[in-house]
């Protein structure tokens, strides 16, 4: 099923027409679970891997000798998902509960030391076919392949992500990896994505506010002020929620491929390249929801009927306590390095 964005509550360019001149595209990916091929573009499904290649990991010392079990999380996931579902009497039944108490617990697995290489998890892989929004990659690259280290205890604070993106040319792979690697414990289960086909949808976008000439981003805040002073002051109980440039007109929330980065957890801070020092362009958007209760203007129109707790969650991949991670490029080299941010 295809996943179509509502209209946007007001045209924004109406209301400020220079911004027609900062007007750019997004991919919205629309991850929702499913069983996609090796040859399709998905979030948690089968990486087209080479046999002969070796599968990321990560090299990095931190602990990883205690943690919840892959497998765990998935059944976990679908034994609540099951009895959440039942018509009759919905919710965990007291067998089900102590099923589920066990799948949450622990494991500190005898064989595992913190100093081996440590396989990294298959996060997603994306071909430029299915993405109008995807750059094409070095050397003529189709896919993108992005992985994570299943524990955030990285860098100077031992709290940071562990990305590692790999750009592939797909008609290259030969033998393919049927059975690849995995950790036997992960830090969380935000961590683990649920298998997911994609939706992929192009839609219009425009910069963060704190981005734009200051004039203009005054203005903006301005206006956004006074919808929600009028909304405030409004004897109406049912009126409706007030529309705001930032979760309404600008950047839509979820997965997304392109576009601009939203900067609404920190000031916006230059995102440049520490290779060649020029500015990087957004990569990808790894979001925690499709939607929430600032952004629900996005909701496809395809999802209108369904409660936000069932749907705004399809990959159960969690970013930082709930936010988003943005994953920036380099536009001169796509070899060199990406960065990050999370909001």
């Amino acid at each position: 099923m295809t996943r179509t964005t509502p209209p946007r509550p007001l045209d924004v360019e109406v209301l400020f027409p220079e911004l027609a001149a900062y007007r750019g595209t997004t991919t919205r990916l629309h991850p929702r679970p499913g069983s996609p091929e090796v040859s399709a573009s998905s979030v948690g499904g089968p990486m087209l891997w080479p046999a002969n290649e070796p599968w990321p990991v990560c090299s990095e010392a931190h602990g990883r000798r205690r943690g919840r079990r892959p497998a765990d999380i998935h059944q976990w996931r679908q034994v609540l998902s099951a009895a959440w579902a039942r018509e009759q009497n919905p919710g965990p039944t007291d067998e089900e509960r102590k099923l589920l108490d066990e799948l949450r617990l622990e494991h500190r697995p005898p064989e595992v030391s913190e100093t081996d290489p440590l396989p990294m998890i298959g996060l997603a892989q994306l071909y430029r076919r299915d993405l109008p929004d995807l750059p094409v990659g070095p050397g003529n690259c189709d896919l993108l392949q992005v992985f994570w280290c299943p524990f955030d205890a990285h860098g100077p604070s031992r709290y940071d992500l562990e990305l590692h993106l790999r750009w592939r040319r797909s008609w290259e792979v030969g033998e393919m990896l049927t059975a690849p690697p995995q950790p036997l414990v992960v830090g969380s289960a935000g961590f683990v994505p649920e298998p997911c086909v994609l939706h992929p949808e192009q839609v219009a976008t425009y910069p963060f506010a704190g981005l734009l000439p200051e004039d203009l981003c005054t203005r903006l805040d301005a206006w956004d002020e006074a919808q929600e002073e009028e909304v405030e002051q409004s004897a109406d109980e049912n009126a409706a929620d007030p529309v705001g440039y930032q979760y309404d007109l600008s950047i839509p929330p979820g997965w997304r491929v392109g576009g601009f980065a939203s900067w609404h957890a920190t000031d916006p801070y230059p995102m440049d390249c520490q290779t060649c020092r020029t500015p990087m362009h957004l990569l990808l958007t790894i979001d925690s929801s499709e939607w929430d209760g600032g952004s629900g203007s996005w909701k496809p129109l395809e999802d209108r009927d369904l409660p936000t707790h069932r749907s705004a969650t399809p990959t159960e991949v969690t970013v930082s306590r709930f936010g988003e991670l943005n994953v920036f490029a380099c536009l001169t080299d796509p070899d060199h390095p990406h960065r990050w941010s999370i909001q």
